[in-house]
């Protein structure tokens, strides 16, 4: 597949003005006057339309893609070599549907060549061809999605972003092995749909809980194959550039916090920041600093990663607890390189589920296993793969 046919160059006016040789634009290739090969890439960004009810010829809605990247090409080089590519921006179908097949075929490719697709602007359904990525790739998929609503909603006439995560929990075939919500905002939500979740052995965290335990959060950031993050989850203060802005949310500096540790995660293999809406952003596009800044944290998170998933090397301690009853024994790996903690959970068919056996948790859960008691990771993983 030619990626250069699905996308439109730079405009000389995003980087016109960057000076210096530290900048992150002077240590990145990007689509202006060629396309850039994504072969020997870590990382991929592509700018997404925006309002798809508009007319296409002429109209084309990239300002929150290309105001992101005004904010983000201007911050300092982090540490590492970098090895990125901007795309440019994602030419939309004739239909929304076609729009999500675009995003689904380009991060197919770029995923099955280990290049991490990057992906900014568009509505936060646009993660349905983020999901589809993962279709073709024979293996179960685990979720992370950071919002203040769960966008479960299941009525006729409804906006797509309202009821992605819906469709998604809906789609065959099922490739879905866990999905985990953060940041929600109890007073928005249905409590129905937190049952439905815990149902299904899904994890919902509320903002509060978020916000007292973000340290705890890395785990669970950890075990996730793709991040799904809305803007709207951060508080109107920091990122007033949303539809409906809210009081309460997400500071910069935990948003920030996440994609951090989004970055170490090797598992991790594609991520999208979305409903940034510039037209209702402040004249100094405040909310698109905030979403460069996170960019650049979780840039700096995935040239930090310690290549510490094989178990069998010496760079793990292996700590094998007795129970008192079932399981008679639960295995925790640590590891060396960055003290991180997992738990394995035993499955018959080691080849189908290998990745999914092996879950991230805490030294908390260790304690609570070394106390007699199973930790809540290891029943909820049992009981999906069972």
């Amino acid at each position: 597949m030619e990626l250069k046919i699905f996308f439109s160059p730079l405009d000389d006016e995003l980087f016109s003005d960057i000076s210096g040789h530290n900048t992150f634009y002077h240590s990145i290739r990007v689509n202006h006057e060629s396309m850039p090969a994504f072969n020997g890439a870590d990382i991929a960004i592509l700018g997404l339309p925006g309002d798809q009810d508009k007319e296409k010829s002429n109209n084309i809605d990239w300002e929150a893609a290309n105001e992101i990247r005004k904010k983000l090409y201007h911050l300092k080089k982090g540490s590492g070599t970098y090895r990125i590519i901007d795309l440019g921006n994602l030419n939309p179908g004739i239909s929304l549907d076609e729009t999500y097949l675009r995003i689904k075929e380009v991060c197919e490719m770029l995923i099955e060549n280990n290049v991490l697709p990057i992906l900014i602007g568009g509505s936060h359904d646009m993660d349905i061809g983020q999901f589809r990525a993962y279709e073709e790739m024979k293996k179960l998929v685990s979720f992370l999605n950071v919002d203040a609503l769960l966008d479960m909603e299941d009525r006729a006439g409804i906006p797509d972003n309202t009821n992605h995560i819906h469709n998604i929990l809906l789609h065959e075939p099922n490739f879905l092995f866990n999905y985990s919500h953060l940041g929600y905002q109890s007073y928005l939500i249905d409590p129905a749909h937190i049952s439905l979740l815990e149902k299904l052995y899904f994890e919902a965290y509320r903002l509060g809980h978020l916000r007292e335990h973000i340290k705890e959060m890395e785990p669970i950031i950890r075990d996730a194959d793709m991040m799904s993050f809305d803007i709207g989850a951060i508080k109107s203060i920091d990122a007033p550039g949303v539809n409906n802005p809210r009081p309460f949310g997400l500071t910069g500096e935990e948003a920030c916090q996440i994609c951090w540790y989004a970055g170490l995660n090797e598992k991790l293999s594609s991520v999208g920041f979305y409903e940034y809406k510039p037209r209702l952003d402040d004249l100094d596009r405040k909310t698109a600093s905030v979403i460069a800044t996170m960019i650049w944290y979780f840039v700096e998170g995935f040239y930090n990663r310690k290549s510490e998933l094989n178990f069998k090397t010496n760079d793990y301690l292996k700590y094998v607890v007795s129970m008192p009853a079932d399981p008679e024994a639960i295995v925790f790996y640590k590891s060396k390189l960055s003290e991180k903690w997992w738990l394995e959970v035993p499955y018959p068919d080691q080849n189908k589920y290998e990745r999914n056996c092996i879950v991230p948790c805490n030294y908390k859960d260790y304690e609570l296993a070394t106390q007699g008691q199973v930790p809540d990771r290891w029943l909820n993983t049992f009981t999906k793969l069972y």
